[in-house]
């Protein structure tokens, strides 16, 4: 059989196969969108946390909720059991009482900064199967003209100031970087009282 025929019967099978081939599918994946170590958010505030956050990434953290539901129920139980720093221990803020001049709110921060300096999504007004994930914060921080200052309701025969004091409050977090399981437990220092030191006694 001659060279041409052979040429003639590759081309054919070639033709053949081409139209039969099909590609084979593949499952789209799943990206997680990485969002920028200092978050948009941070302009808008001079504290280490966010309240408001118009690039939360709420779609990204309910799928991996989602996908990862006991595991990470197991971790936001053990937060909200170990946690002291809640909203949990007053109802009211007129149960307080207070020796510095300071300003006392309960936060549910989206964004803040953890004790490595590094800013994190916390895993905040979302839902999962059911499950509202809430977590928050008692913030307490002196005036502005209260910090450094003396203490107005002790006597001037002593030494006092007025100093803010931090309090560290683990928070569940969200970690895009992290493929395999993005959740965990992270430290975030917050202000936590603004605490009035009383020193020696002067004549």
């Amino acid at each position: 059989m001659s060279l041409f025929f052979h040429y003639l019967i590759l081309l054919g099978l070639s033709v053949a196969m081409g139209n039969n081939y099909k590609a084979p599918y593949h499952q789209p994946k799943y990206e997680p969108k990485y969002g920028p170590e200092i978050p948009a958010c941070s302009k808008n505030t001079t504290k280490n946390w966010c309240l408001e956050d118009s690039e939360y990434p709420a779609y990204e953290v309910v799928y991996e909720l989602d996908k990862h539901y006991e595991a990470v129920v197991a971790l936001y139980k053990n937060v909200i059991a170990e946690t002291t720093n809640t909203v949990d221990t007053l109802s009211k803020l007129e149960q307080e009482t207070y020796l510095c001049p300071s300003e006392t709110s309960y936060v549910q921060p989206l964004r803040a900064v953890n004790t490595k300096g590094k800013w994190r999504v916390i895993i905040n007004k979302v839902e999962s199967y059911g499950i509202k994930y809430a977590q928050y914060a008692r913030i307490e921080e002196c005036e502005d003209d209260a910090a450094g200052k003396v203490c107005p309701l002790v006597p001037t025969c002593y030494d006092s100031k007025c100093l803010q004091k931090s309090i560290y409050h683990r928070f569940l977090v969200y970690d895009p970087t992290d493929y395999y399981f993005p959740f965990a437990i992270e430290t975030f220092k917050l202000p936590a009282s603004c605490a009035c030191f009383v020193g020696a006694f002067k004549l």
